[in-house]
């Protein structure tokens, strides 16, 4: 990736869009430190983090993940996925770690599944639980790659709603989607890419009104003749 220059401030919520290898996943993977970069700065509360050393990085609980497809471990409950992380990168004790993650598990509306298994669960409820897990480790910034796509249709809405509260708490957000209905309810930014660049960054209603780039104009009347 080239060109990409992007500022997130406390409480923003970014929306990043673009085609199918655009480079979007790659840009947040990055922040996450499940990619290394090559070259440039990378700045992520105010430290820098290293080309090179993204594996030593990666669980400073600073950063949140919740990936397309959910990720969580089968063989442990619900409870279990959400409070492996705080207790083995936090050092929390069991009792803690489980009070932090029953109030984010009730908190996306799921707090009733803290005993299941996830093959137990939707879809839909799975995302639920990855998006608690993640809120778990009380990270800085939450990023999102792409969170309803593998989902059905009817269990897209449900973890659509529970981003937007998160979003309506004031956590920051980064996050890689084609809702563009949710872009334009939440987003304060949003970020379109391709080739691996950055190519408009503008306000929802500026970018699906009235989009600069002829890459960003040929995106908003595709996904607006569907």
């Amino acid at each position: 990736m080239i060109d990409i220059s992007l500022d997130v401030r406390k409480g923003q919520k970014i929306v990043l869009c673009g085609p199918s290898g655009s480079g979007k996943s790659t840009l947040i993977r990055c922040v996450a430190r499940l990619e290394d970069h090559q070259e440039g700065m990378l700045f992520v509360v105010d430290k820098e983090r290293q080309p090179g050393k993204a594996a030593s990085e990666r669980l400073n609980g600073q950063v949140g993940m919740v990936f397309q497809h959910f990720n969580l471990f089968p063989h442990l409950t619900v409870l279990e996925n959400c409070t492996l992380a705080p207790r083995l990168v936090k050092k929390l004790s069991k009792q803690d770690a489980e009070a932090i993650a029953i109030k984010h598990l009730e908190k996306v509306k799921i707090g009733e599944k803290a005993t299941c298994y996830p093959p137990q669960l939707s879809g839909g409820q799975q995302q639920r639980a990855a998006i608690a897990r993640a809120l778990c480790m009380n990270p800085t910034v939450l990023l999102f790659d792409e969170p309803t796509s593998a989902l059905d249709p009817e269990m897209v809405s449900e973890v659509l709603d529970t981003m937007v509260s998160l979003a309506e708490e004031g956590v920051t957000m980064i996050c890689v989607t084609h809702e563009m209905g949710f872009a334009k309810r939440v987003a304060d930014l949003v970020v379109f890419m391709a080739d691996g660049k950055i190519v408009e960054v503008s306000k929802p209603e500026e970018f699906f009104a009235a989009p600069q780039h002829p890459r960003a104009q040929l995106f908003v009347r595709q996904i607006s003749e569907h």
